[in-house]
């Protein structure tokens, strides 16, 4: 489990989310939280950047 914070997104970005929310819930049998959702295009992103 993760930390909780408060984090203020563009509403386009939103949207796109939660599109790919719906695309994993069809396709799951188990339920897909945003933050599960969030939490992946986030990881994904950051393997860009090299720390």
């Amino acid at each position: 489990m993760g930390e909780r914070i408060t984090v203020v997104l563009k509403t386009e970005h939103v949207e796109k989310l939660r599109n790919i929310q719906a695309k994993m819930i069809k396709t799951s049998s188990k339920s897909v939280s945003f933050s599960h959702v969030l939490n992946l295009v986030l990881s994904e992103g950051l393997k860009k950047y090299k720390t």
